[in-house]
């Protein structure tokens, strides 16, 4: 015989206990303002920010190559955030790079990180914290400042 309890079990639906309420809960990281993960809309401007002015040097200086293009792209992506912690979009959006410590992603993780990028697949697949592949795997993490 079926003990009511079984079927009660299912039909509570599935256990939410260990998903977290926000994105950077499992983090540390507070829901909003300074120091919480960068949600989507910042992001995307800021790579359109940054794809915009590879595309003007790339016209100016290279007649629009596209190759030219994703190498000036990744170029101030590797060198700005491995110094700065942020591009140029990113600075314009208020959002910048860091490890999960909170130190800054450093040259390697931003070289490793922007190579990913530019592969394009691995910042368009992310986990419950918005962080995409590329982010997971240099242990880096776009916050707002």
């Amino acid at each position: 015989m079926v003990d009511r309890r079984d079927i009660g079990s299912w039909l509570g639906g599935p256990d939410t206990s260990g998903i977290s309420k926000y994105p950077g809960e499992r983090l540390g990281l507070p829901e909003s303002g300074p120091g919480s993960i960068a949600r989507a809309g910042r992001r995307i401007v800021a790579i359109i920010i940054d794809w915009t002015l590879a595309l003007l040097i790339s016209n100016f200086l290279f007649a629009g190559n596209s190759w030219a293009t994703l190498a000036v792209f990744a170029a101030e992506q590797a060198l700005l955030i491995g110094t700065l912690g942020y591009s140029i979009g990113h600075r314009a959006m208020g959002i910048h790079v860091v490890r999960l410590g909170g130190t800054p992603a450093g040259p390697v993780a931003a070289l490793v990180r922007t190579l990913l990028l530019c592969l394009v697949i691995p910042a368009v697949i992310f986990d419950p914290d918005q962080r995409g592949l590329h982010d997971k795997a240099m242990k880096t993490v776009l916050i707002r400042r």
